[in-house]
């Protein structure tokens, strides 16, 4: 029989969705993970039981089961210098065939040097209002997809050469133009003049050329028919997304979102698009306490935890900023859940209870009003979206303690404030650190 498992973020990402795919792939003999949003902004850690690392971007968190294929659905945005620099290094770690299993829908948009360098060229003129972007040419490129740019280069035409160059040489023309009057108001920024050497001397078009030719020949790139065809086949497919629930484009707190859906509508819409008559599984990741990468409302944020909790793989160097946490917010994940329901949750980094504070966020209070849930944002409304962000930005955590810290008493808890069953428990990275439960 044919069974969906989707996988989804609940917080601002960095949850452990990558363990989580990695665990269900081997758990299920997965024959496929589909990534169904985002793009190389991803930074899923996947740790083996035998010690190697990798930092699952563009590829699929299952690729280190033998057999398991990646497919970049059309929703994805694909990076092919970091798509071979990913599929480099995941040989060096031994899985030397990562691009013989990857499959990409032609209809894939393709972020381009001249987006990235446009993208990190808007973010350093913003200042101290800057977003929190991840510098990868997301927004750029997203924003030009919603208007139809004619230079916009899909994987379906990276087989032609000549259109690639012609595309390339149009985008950095474009993105010039755009950028000149911040360009010229950072002249003396190192980071602005790096960016806007690569818009005004394209040279790296011809490099670009051979990267892009090489992920054309090696991976194989298909139509809408072979993606579904991918998608309703027997057995078991997993959806990984990327980044989470609270960062959505439409639900998360603007301005500090991500041009992306980050709920699991993508991947229900490319289930009916296959005609997928099989079981789905929609599974929610919880950290046990709240992160956030960069800037943007972390309600229950507490600097003083960064000493007790140093995170291995998660940096303060990137585009992002700093790496943020605080006791979990319960009525964050809540609102989460109002979003994006889930039938089931993952609750992953429970070998880190000790060292946290034994207090959940239960509710918020703003001018002393207490309450416990938060209605779920107009989407279409710009305003009223920037008011919810600056509130959020204003309440204060109102916290209920937890008696002991035991991991079943924890997980009960999570259980009896989301009424979402926890169906699975992480301890650790790597796949045999995961305990299902019944």
């Amino acid at each position: 029989m044919a069974d969906a498992i989707i996988v989804v973020d609940l917080g601002f990402g960095d949850a452990g969705k990558g363990t989580i795919v990695d665990f269900l792939a081997r758990a299920s003999r997965a024959h496929a993970v589909v990534r169904f949003n985002g793009g190389p902004q991803a930074g899923h850690n996947v740790v083996t039981p035998d010690g190697r690392h990798h930092t699952f971007a563009q590829f699929g968190s299952g690729t280190f089961v033998h057999g398991v294929r990646t497919l970049l659905s059309r929703f994805m945005l694909v990076e092919p210098y970091a798509l071979l620099n990913e599929a480099a290094h995941l040989a060096e770690v031994g899985v030397d065939d990562a691009l013989d299993r990857l499959a990409i829908d032609e209809r894939c948009v393709v972020i381009t040097p001249a987006h990235q360098a446009a993208n990190r060229l808007r973010e350093l003129a913003r200042g101290a209002a800057a977003h929190g972007t991840c510098g990868l040419g997301i927004g750029e490129t997203m924003a030009d997809a919603l208007a139809s740019r004619e230079h916009l280069l899909r994987a379906g035409e990276l087989r032609d050469g000549k259109l690639v160059r012609e595309k390339l040489v149009a985008a950095s023309r474009q993105k010039l133009a755009e950028c000149e009057q911040a360009i010229d108001a950072m002249r003396s920024a190192p980071q602005a003049a790096a960016c806007a050497a690569t818009l005004r001397d394209p040279t790296w078009i011809d490099a670009a050329l051979e990267n892009y030719a090489a992920v054309a020949e090696h991976a194989a790139i298909v139509s809408a028919g072979q993606a579904n065809a991918a998608l309703s086949g027997q057995g078991t497919v997993i959806f990984e997304g990327a980044q989470g629930v609270l960062l959505d484009e439409n639900f998360g707190f603007h301005p500090h979102t991500t041009w992306s859906t980050t709920t699991a509508a993508n991947a229900d819409a490319l289930l009916d698009e296959s005609g997928f008559a099989g079981l789905r599984r929609r599974i929610g990741v919880l950290r046990t306490y709240a992160t956030r990468h960069g800037t943007g409302p972390l309600v229950t944020e507490e600097t003083t935890l960064r000493a007790a909790l140093p995170e291995a793989h998660n940096r303060d160097d990137g585009w992002q900023g700093a790496f943020r946490i605080g006791p979990l917010d319960l009525v964050a994940t809540r609102y989460a859940l109002a979003v994006c329901p889930a039938g089931e949750l993952a609750v992953t980094h429970l070998d880190r209870l000790p060292a946290l504070p034994r207090r959940v966020c239960v509710a918020y209070e703003d001018a002393g009003v207490r309450f416990e849930s938060l209605d779920v944002l107009p989407s279409d409304d710009p305003a009223e979206r920037a008011r919810f962000t600056a509130r959020m930005r204003d309440v204060r955590p109102v916290y209920s303690d937890v008696v002991t810290a035991t991991w079943e008493e924890f997980v009960t808890r999570v259980e009896a404030e989301t009424g979402v069953p926890v169906t699975l428990t992480s301890f650790g990275p790597t796949p045999d650190q995961k305990k299902p439960r019944p």
